[in-house]
């Protein structure tokens, strides 16, 4: 039997349409058909100057809004040889592992919300909100925050704010074991997970899986530790590593991340220093009222910064970074112009769906609505 799976936002974080080949309900073949979010992301990138292209990664993956900002902004840093300040680099440290968090919870409850379980989802949102409120109060957006920029951040932190994340740090330890106290010894929630959609080594590195993907099939690769960028080299934290590859370790991984990405923010609070938020050169940055000269000049200064934006170098760059769903990449090619040549995205959550048929084919349906929530994939930056 030919079966459509979708296009209704079924077990997916945005529009996906799988036709299925089914023997009952044994799974022959799964072929994804993608492309019903697009919105010509790349080109648009190509028609903007880079501050104004910034936006547009908050909107590719919505659940990890900063750290897609975050790869933008360090392929503009590569390319024009930008200096960060460093407590800038704490700050964006902070704010990514708070990120990491932010997805996780979103991708591990809506999963167990796919198997039937409604309570750590109504938990993690409540969590969630206060995440958001972090969000807010340093960038005035709850999700899409524009906050990360070339050259360090858009504004410093005010008044009590690291304070604030410490106090949830502590609280938060709590509520993940809650949730594994839920879920993790729940023997319907292990049925449904243990042994189904199995990555082995092969698959992961014949379709380009990262992140969690990758590193349920044993291999230990995670950009932070591989290929440090910000401050990371500095910090000390462990990467958990699958054994058996199959959707139960991928939650396992996800929880453990959430305790590491605490221990981090943790480790960055006792680095925050006096001293700069962004970078003090001129060119890359807009200008304070507290310099040296009259306000007309500022005021044209500050309208050239933002209607002219930054004049980029002939060069071609990538850069990738490790973010909650895997690695974003980045290939950014300038001819010298305020505009960017070329924008090419790596997305993580393409790569994981093009490997969809080999982890689910044999399965039952239902665990393909298993399969899809181990994933965490969004289609914003997959279909971009």
């Amino acid at each position: 039997m030919q079966l459509n799976f979708g296009p209704q936002h079924p077990s997916a974080h945005g529009v996906l349409r799988l036709i299925l080949v089914l023997r009952g309900e044994i799974i022959l073949r799964v072929d994804p058909h993608i492309g019903l979010l697009h919105r010509g992301t790349e080109k648009l990138l190509e028609q903007k100057t880079v501050l104004k292209g910034l936006p547009y990664f908050d909107r590719l993956d919505y659940v990890s809004m900063m750290s897609q900002e975050h790869t933008f902004s360090l392929a503009i840093e590569k390319i024009c040889n930008i200096s960060v300040p460093r407590r800038a680099k704490v700050i964006r440290i902070i704010f990514l592992e708070i990120t990491r968090i932010l997805n996780h919870l979103m991708a591990v409850t809506t999963h167990a919300m796919d198997v039937g379980a409604l309570t750590p989802f109504l938990w993690a949102f409540e969590e969630r909100e206060k995440l958001m409120e972090f969000y807010e109060r340093v960038s005035g957006a709850r999700m899409h925050a524009n906050y990360i920029r070339p050259g360090g951040v858009y504004q410093d932190f005010p008044s009590g704010l690291s304070d604030d994340i410490y106090k949830f740090c502590c609280h938060f330890k709590g509520r993940i074991d809650e949730i594994e106290e839920l879920l993790t010894t729940n023997r319907i929630w292990q049925q449904r997970l243990i042994n189904i959609g199995i990555v082995t080594k092969d698959i992961a590195e014949q379709y380009g899986f990262s992140g969690v993907m990758l590193r349920s099939a044993g291999v230990e690769w995670d950009l932070r530790k591989n290929e440090p960028y910000e401050i990371y080299e500095e910090l000390n934290f462990k990467v958990p590593v699958g054994v058996y590859g199959d959707c139960y370790d991928r939650f396992l991984m996800r929880m453990e991340e959430m305790r590491q990405s605490l221990f981090l923010i943790n480790q960055a609070l006792n680095l925050l220093e006096a001293g700069e938020f962004k970078t003090s050169d001129r060119k890359f940055s807009p200008p304070t009222r507290n310099e040296m000269r009259s306000e007309m000049e500022l005021l044209i200064e500050h309208f050239k910064y933002y209607a002219e934006g930054i004049y980029l170098p002939v060069a071609n760059v990538y850069t990738a970074s490790e973010t909650p769903k895997g690695e974003l990449g980045v290939y950014l090619v300038s001819d010298g112009g305020n505009f960017p040549y070329r924008v090419k995205i790596r997305s993580p959550g393409y790569y994981h769906l093009a490997g969809l048929e080999r982890l689910t084919a044999g399965f039952l349906l239902s665990d393909l609505v298993t399969v899809i929530g181990s994933m965490d994939i969004v289609f914003g930056e997959i279909d971009r």
